[in-house]
């Protein structure tokens, strides 16, 4: 399974991350994970003051700021002009303002770029995303896509939002899922949709143990299909 890319795309908390983690743990892969970039040139835009709704004022931060991404321990270490906010990108504020990069066209495709230059690196490859299998990585390995009904979901992310001290209501996080769904699917750049050669996987009702037998199946079985040609 040497040189290998599989990519994790699907909605929000369908398990995309935790799942591709779990993964490139147990192939020895390095993880990509998309959303710290977009949340990386997010929260360069916002320390350089800059509209972060203005996609040629995001370009002009791409251009002028060095940006490092490193695979290690299983993770995602990131860097801007040489500082480590791998922690600082996790804030609520840069995650709910990372949708202006996200659905800035050309924004993504220098991000799409920087994806496909951390690939080279890497000798193995699980990357997650909304537009991985589709636009990123179409010639990638194996494609899974991962999905779930918008309450088991909800209820994920209330989960998440509980264990990091943060208390919303069930029916406002979901209505932002549903919402934000929408918004993906709607856009005109890298829409939110399966690849053609995607594998499914809907999630609702499984443990991440499951899902993660699952996909290592379906990447064993596609794996040993390809060497023996």
């Amino acid at each position: 399974m040497e040189n290998l890319i599989i990519t994790i795309d699907g909605p929000a908390a369908s398990g995309k991350s935790t799942v591709a983690r779990r993964l490139a743990q147990a192939l020895g892969a390095s993880f990509l994970d998309t959303g710290a970039m977009y949340r990386a040139v997010t929260l360069a835009a916002m320390q350089a003051g800059v509209d972060i709704r203005d996609e040629k004022s995001l370009l002009h931060v791409i251009k002028t700021t060095s940006f490092q991404f490193d695979a290690r321990d299983n993770a995602m270490m990131v860097h801007i002009n040489g500082v480590d906010v791998t922690e600082q990108i996790r804030e609520p504020q840069i995650t709910a303002n990372a949708r202006f990069a996200a659905g800035a066209p050309r924004v993504r495709e220098k991000l799409v770029q920087m994806q496909r230059e951390f690939a080279v690196k890497e000798a193995r490859v699980i990357t997650e995303g909304r537009d991985q299998g589709t636009v990123a990585f179409p010639d990638a390995d194996v494609k899974f896509y991962l999905t779930a009904d918008a309450t088991e979901r909800a209820k994920r992310r209330q989960a998440e939002l509980l264990a990091a001290g943060r208390k919303e209501s069930l029916e406002q996080i979901q209505r932002a899922i549903e919402d934000r769904d929408k918004m993906d699917r709607n856009r005109t750049v890298g829409p939110l949709r399966p690849a053609n050669d995607a594998v499914v996987i809907d999630t609702t009702g499984l443990t991440v143990e499951e899902v993660v037998t699952k996909a290592l199946g379906y990447v064993r079985e596609r794996c040993s299909k390809k060497s023996s040609r």
